[in-house]
């Protein structure tokens, strides 16, 4: 890595570095954002901690899984109870968010069935494991890994509508689907007890179902680009096609619109065009063309994300439509995650 990208992973690892709490937990934005950004998402920590991996930044890393293992087993009454009962209501679901301290709930009414964040914890713990790390050493860290796996087979997440990455109206969606699919894959790797069964369906679902498109309503979505990194449940055919809609569809100035017609932060008055341009978008794509073996592409993609980068030296969650303008939420921790991989990656 030559001194220009090094003083640029220092400069963007502190930054994040900067919204990890002392229990461990990472803030969605900066810890001071007035926006309830300060609260910590599984998902949002999931990206952190494949950061940290990629970085090999060993001691907030083991710090993070503490904190997520302690959430779990501090909820695991509501996991009990899930997989005694298919839930019924969005409240009986493993929620997205917690307070960063403390560990508990938010309860206000929000997209709580999102079923990707339990299939990218699951995720991590394979890939940790596989790497060595020392975790699910103990029977309690055992246990809740196994009941989140048995979670997914009650809920049975193949056929189960969630508020999906965007955390928005419920359908069934491709990216939570490759997410379950991953993490069952990962688990069972490393020895936990996965049926088949439940792999093979939510496959099926995804590839025969689903595909090209990320839900009913959606044909393109950004989350898409998850299934090729860091998922990789799509086959090389399936995920240049994802790549191409996206290409085609989605790509703006600054970032990558989520998907067309998206309401958040759009700049227009009737909300129907002028999508916000999220930053990761281009960190994604760099990953998935190196998924694929495209370095130049990649590399194409890497020099798109810097561009991202604000006067304060932060990546912002995303820039209003065809604008320099960004909204309150700098830095964003899911975004300063996935452009330390992707530098890691192209360097």
């Amino acid at each position: 890595m030559n001194e220009e990208l090094r003083q640029l992973k220092e400069s963007h690892l502190a930054v994040l570095s900067a919204m990890q709490y002392d229990s461990g937990l990472f803030s969605a934005s900066a810890k001071r954002v007035t926006t309830g950004y300060d609260k910590a998402w599984l998902r949002d920590n999931f990206y952190v901690g494949l950061a940290l991996y990629e970085l090999k930044q060993t001691q907030p890393l083991k710090k993070l899984y503490d904190a997520l293992t302690t959430i779990l087993l501090k909820h695991e009454g509501k996991i009990d109870y899930a997989i005694s009962v298919k839930p019924e209501f969005n409240f009986q679901y493993v929620h997205p968010r917690y307070h960063p301290e403390t560990f508990d709930e938010y309860w206000e009414a929000w997209g709580n069935k999102q079923n990707d964040a339990v299939g990218s914890l699951l995720f991590l713990l394979g890939l940790l494991k596989k790497a060595g790390y020392p975790i699910l050493d103990s029977p309690d860290e055992e246990r809740i890994a196994q009941k989140l796996i048995a979670y997914l087979h009650s809920i049975e997440y193949w056929t189960d509508s969630d508020s999906g990455v965007w955390e928005e109206w419920e359908e069934i969606h491709a990216s939570s689907l490759g997410a379950c699919i991953a993490g069952l894959r990962q688990v069972k790797d490393i020895g936990f007890d996965v049926p088949e069964e439940m792999i093979e369906r939510g496959s099926d679902m995804l590839h025969y179902e689903l595909l090209p498109r990320e839900s009913h309503d959606k044909f393109c979505d950004l989350a898409l680009l998850t299934l090729i990194y860091p998922f990789n449940v799509v086959s090389e055919s399936e995920a240049r096609e994802i790549l191409k809609n996206v290409e085609y569809h989605l790509i703006k100035r600054k970032g990558i619109i989520r998907y067309k017609g998206d309401h958040y932060y759009n700049k227009n008055w009737d909300r129907a065009s002028e999508e916000a341009e999220w930053t990761f978008g281009f960190s994604f794509l760099s990953l998935a063309y190196g998924q694929l073996g495209d370095k130049e592409k990649a590399s194409y993609y890497f020099q798109k994300a810097q561009e991202t980068v604000n006067e304060k030296g932060e990546i912002p969650e995303l820039y209003y439509s065809n604008d320099s303008k960004h909204n309150e939420n700098s830095p964003l921790a899911w975004s300063e995650a996935m452009f330390l991989i992707a530098l890691s990656k192209c360097s």
